[in-house]
């Protein structure tokens, strides 16, 4: 009901009119996924480039100098890999390259057939729903999501070849479970003389420690025996790596570079060979075990211009979580070089996050205690990692294989391998990364935190790469490291959904025309 208009004659309309009110102060805005308001994804404007000061910021990768950089950038990617097959091929009909049916792949061309179809639809399925996805969906389920359509992307493409695909390189004679028998009577006895009867194991145990042997030897003694519950494993860890890099960029970068990146992991062609080969398990260690180290980060005071002042997503964990999240990562970390003695050089990626994560001491007491658990154990029951890589190093020199293949033409092929793991995408973002790492050469606390964590990546593959123990089948080798290099695509302006797609049909073209044995 309207009340009565005051007599503006009456002596007594002053002391009775009441004092106007303030006007309300405005809610804090809040977006979608932020509880209470607090840290989120801001609004579109934000997601596609803007800023929270309302400026816009630099199209960095579409016009000007940087524009065609990453251009010519894509050009050498698409040139240097056709011209790595064409010297292959040509190789192969002069009789030097004979190991590899289509070098640099341990792999063979075919004809692509209608079974490409359903990975075809379930990759533009994925290029027009992962934006929106990674931009509104509530943080607490995004890692999970972004797990489950990784799994999704790498079981939809092995299956182009039959869901029998999925398990069938686990049962080849090279394989690990071909060398169980020799592990079922006596695991203890069989892990102390690994080094001295190595020479009569499968190709695979050959050529690594014995943890990734004993891996599906306690599966098998768990109850799941077979090599469709050891793919089923391993397939899970290596998608459940696409959580685990959200999460790390997320606590050292900030939550939008997280989001940013999230789509870019998923569709990563790397998929290909994540489905199913055991360097996938190995991709799933070390991409938890340098979460988990992430973690104890410390958080950043508004006035700090070091590594992670772009926006760590939140605040210090407790002194008990902190703890266990270090003895957790130092656990698989320290068991790393047990599974792959090329994992060696990935150590570049933990100790980029320690840089950043700056622990305290406590903190770092811990993470040594865990890093010391698992050689600890492997020395006291027997195993000597040394003589396990001068005996595999043995092996390797008197093999028909890798040993025999050419170190200058595998030196730029296996950079090529590791440019069809990447993606185009990541091809067009590189000037920006090495120009980012050349302007802080000067302050390298103020390099962004995921320019960091894939410069890192990188760095390890091409010490891996000169060393030359690595001739060929890098496509399964280098999967640990090409994860985290994708993490340098994140820069692109959301939703990207050419870069995208760019990705999904590099790996269509390699699974439609390339028959791999992984």
């Amino acid at each position: 009901m309207t009340a009565p208009h005051p007599d503006p004659n009456d002596p007594d309309h002053a002391l009775r009119e009441p004092a106007p009110e303030p006007p309300p102060e405005p809610a804090p805005e809040t977006h979608p996924g932020e509880p209470n308001g607090g840290p989120g994804p801001r609004d579109r404007r934000d997601r596609e480039g803007g800023r929270s000061d309302g400026r816009r910021a630099p199209d960095r990768g579409r016009t000007g100098t940087r524009g065609r950089g990453g251009w010519i950038a894509v050009a050498v990617w698409a040139a240097g890999i056709a011209a790595v097959f064409a010297v292959g091929w040509w190789l192969r009909r002069a009789g030097i390259a004979t190991e590899d049916r289509l070098p640099p792949l341990h792999a063979e061309l075919r004809a692509p057939t209608w079974r490409i179809l359903p990975a075809a639809c379930t990759a533009a399925l994925a290029v027009a729903a992962l934006p929106p996805l990674a931009a509104r969906l509530p943080w607490r389920l995004l890692p999970a999501a972004g797990w489950a359509c990784s799994a999704a992307w790498a079981v939809a493409l092995a299956a182009a070849d039959g869901l029998g695909a999925l398990a069938r390189p686990f049962d080849a004679p090279t394989e690990y479970a071909a060398g169980l028998p020799a592990v079922r009577p006596d695991p203890a006895e069989w892990l102390r003389t690994f080094t001295e009867r190595l020479g009569g194991y499968p190709t695979h145990v050959r050529g690594h420690p014995p943890l990734p042997t004993l891996v599906v030897w306690a599966l098998e003694a768990a109850g799941f025996g077979g090599t469709g519950w050891a793919a089923a494993f391993v397939i899970a860890a290596g998608t459940s790596s696409v959580a685990a890099i959200t999460i790390t960029l997320r606590r050292l970068a900030g939550e939008d570079t997280a989001r940013r990146a999230l789509p870019y992991l998923v569709l990563a062609p790397a998929a290909l060979w994540i489905a199913t080969t055991m360097d996938a398990f190995f991709l799933g260690v070390a991409a938890w075990g340098t979460a988990l180290l992430a973690l104890t980060a410390r958080p950043r005071r508004r006035a700090d211009r070091s590594f992670a002042a772009a926006g760590p997503a939140s605040g210090r964990l407790p002194a008990v979580a902190a703890g266990g999240a270090a003895l957790g990562g130092g656990l698989l970390l320290g068991a790393l070089p047990y599974l792959n003695y090329g994992m060696l050089p990935f150590g570049a990626v933990p100790l980029a996050v320690l840089l950043m994560a700056r622990p305290r001491w406590r903190t770092l007491a811990l993470l040594a205690c865990g890093l010391a658990v698992v050689p600890a154990a492997f020395t006291l029951t027997g195993f000597w990692w040394p003589d396990g890589v001068r005996a595999t190093l043995d092996t390797y020199l008197v093999s028909r294989g890798s040993a025999q293949r050419s170190y200058a033409y595998f030196l730029f092929g296996d950079l090529a391998v590791l440019g069809l793991l990447t993606g185009p995408a990541v091809a067009h973002a590189l000037p920006d990364l090495l120009r980012t790492l050349r302007r802080g050469a000067r302050a390298p606390s103020a390099i962004p935190a995921g320019t960091l964590l894939a410069a890192a990546a990188l760095l390890g593959t091409l010490v891996l790469d000169a060393s030359g123990v690595t001739r060929g089948e890098v496509e399964r080798i280098w999967i640990p490291y090409a994860m985290w290099i994708v993490v340098a695509a994140a820069p692109h302006r959301p939703p990207a959904r050419t870069w995208l797609a760019a990705q999904a049909l590099t790996a269509l073209a390699v699974q439609a025309l390339v028959l791999s044995e992984w």
